[in-house]
């Protein structure tokens, strides 16, 4: 009695002191052949579902299906009541896991299924118990026997406990997680809705997909017609991004000679080339820790683009006349109004650049498919030109907004801010804007030619809107709206071209680029 009592408590300490399920099934089933003389122990442990049982000793074998009455597990678990089969009745069984097991156990005369319950009334499995001589009573009666079964159901069920604890704390931290997540991503998105604004689900749309892109170090790239704000765009994903104490640097393809472009890009040494007086830092150094924007990356030349290819993959790069290569570690996001798909299939741009450059794409899409944010976009011009000029209207009327809203809008949101600013000038403060001050039959011929593309450019600043079949040359009828826009615009700010690119929505060098393009004087 004394050496039961001490063999008792060695097993339950070694029951007690495991820390997973499977270690304290595999703990106890051993405990059991060793001490009763078994030829095979097996715990089937019964799934969540409570469909099937699982004997990970079988391996892939080892899954009992609790409706399928061709094993005798099935018949245990209904019925709740333990019974004994003889190697007879198992040599009839036709189901591959139980032959399996039997195998696995050395084809024993007799077996005893004991389904295992908790005082809840919880089922949590099968034990099966393997022997050549048939006797269970002598063991199944045994104080020992039946104080070991009581604690492995026990432990059993404290192990199913805490893992069902760990497995709700970690559904919960998901759940907050993902709440969590969807709160930053709505606050992002408001913050970002102050300078990309607009009410629309293509625009709400794009707003989230610009915190997402923010968060990532992916490259984007940014495509939409002009003047549809992706500049707004890369400097929304620059400051909600990681590295927003960093610098920005803007880099427009375009309005860069090529002779130069390349200079600006990796910078050069003294004496690299004729004119290079001093050392100078380029703008890839320049965005070290921070964000480089290409604009306008369509223009970029294709000799251009392989080495813009080679620093992207490496980040490493050389300035002209240097010996040794330089690196930045900076983020890039690109953007273009032209279709680089057209680019690659004319051999014009890198289809490998292109893929490089899009790990995110990003496209927005035209005003004049968004109606709906004509208003938000001009009360939000109004409030920045009157913050800008210390006064201004109060806002627009409907009257005005509805004439807005048959109008094209070939030149996007720019073009809007610009249409806006210039009835801003002739608005009394404090008035709202009226349909008769915004000036589009001035700025783009008779109203029914509003949609006319330009073609010829007359002194006085003004444009001649032909019909579409009269228009022979697409390119310079763009060209000729272009200069003439901006002529009227230097005359409205009496040449200052600080102004005049403000209120154009560009950068003061891409303006005076494109004076000389078009040669556009000041006065």
């Amino acid at each position: 009695m004394q050496m039961e009592l001490h063999t008792g408590i060695d097993l339950a300490v070694a029951l007690i002191q495991q820390d997973n399920l499977p270690d304290l099934l595999n703990t106890a089933t051993r405990q059991l052949e060793n001490t009763f003389g078994l030829t095979r122990c097996w715990a089937l442990e019964l799934d969540l579902s409570g469909r099937t049982l699982h004997c990970s000793g079988l391996d892939g074998l080892g899954e009992f299906d609790c409706g399928d009455f061709s094993h005798p597990f099935a018949h245990v678990l209904q019925t709740g009541k333990a019974r004994e089969l003889t190697r007879a009745a198992s040599y009839r069984l036709d189901h591959g896991g139980f032959q399996a097991l039997f195998d696995a156990s050395d084809r024993p005369r007799s077996l005893w299924l004991e389904p295992l319950k908790g005082d809840d009334g919880r089922t949590l499995g099968v034990l099966v118990l393997c022997r050549d001589e048939p006797d269970w009573q002598g063991i199944t009666g045994q104080p020992l026997y039946s104080g070991l079964r009581q604690l492995l159901v026990h432990q059993w069920i404290s192990q199913l406990q805490s893992r069902d604890q760990i497995w709700q704390r970690r559904l919960l931290k998901r759940s907050l997680d993902h709440l969590n997540d969807a709160e930053t991503v709505r606050t992002r998105c408001q913050q970002l809705a102050r300078t990309l604004v607009g009410n629309s689900e293509a625009i709400t749309r794009l707003r989230g997909q610009i915190v997402r892109a923010a968060g990532s170090q992916l490259s984007v790239l940014v495509q939409g017609e002009t003047g549809c704000g992706k500049d707004v765009v890369a400097r929304g994903i620059h400051e909600l991004s990681d590295r927003a104490e960093g610098p920005m640097v803007v880099v427009n393809c375009a309005a860069i000679p090529e002779t130069l472009l390349e200079s600006e890009l990796f910078g050069h040494t003294k004496g690299a080339f004729s004119g290079a007086d001093s050392d100078k830092q380029g703008l890839l150094a320049q965005a070290d820790g921070g964000t480089l924007f290409l604009d306008e990356i369509g223009d970029m030349p294709m000799a251009l683009q392989s080495k813009l290819l080679r620093v992207l993959e490496s980040r490493q790069f050389r300035p002209l006349g240097a010996r040794e290569e330089q690196r930045s570690d900076f983020r890039l996001v690109a953007a273009t109004h032209q279709p680089l798909q057209t680019g690659i299939e004319e051999g014009r741009f890198r289809r490998d650049l292109f893929y490089r450059l899009s790990q995110f794409p990003l496209r927005i899409t035209p005003l004049r498919e968004r109606p709906d944010d004509l208003e938000a976009l001009s009360r939000h011009f109004i409030r920045l030109y009157t913050q800008r000029e210390g006064a201004g209207p109060m806002g627009i009327s409907s009257h005005a907004l509805h004439l807005l809203a048959g109008y094209h809008f070939p030149g996007n949101v720019r073009e809007l801010r610009n249409i806006i600013e210039l009835a801003c000038l002739q608005t009394p403060g404090g008035d709202d804007i009226q349909p008769e001050v915004l000036r589009l039959n001035d700025l783009f011929g008779e109203p029914g030619a509003w949609n006319r593309p330009p073609c010829h450019v007359e002194d006085g600043g003004a444009v001649d809107m032909p019909a579409v079949d009269e228009i022979r040359d697409l390119k310079a009828a763009s060209q000729a709206f272009e200069a003439a826009i901006i002529r009227e615009r230097l005359r409205q700010y009496g040449g200052n071209r600080a102004q005049a690119a403000e209120s154009l929505g560009l950068p003061k060098r891409t303006l005076a680029h494109k004076c000389l393009k078009y040669q556009v004087s000041d006065s």
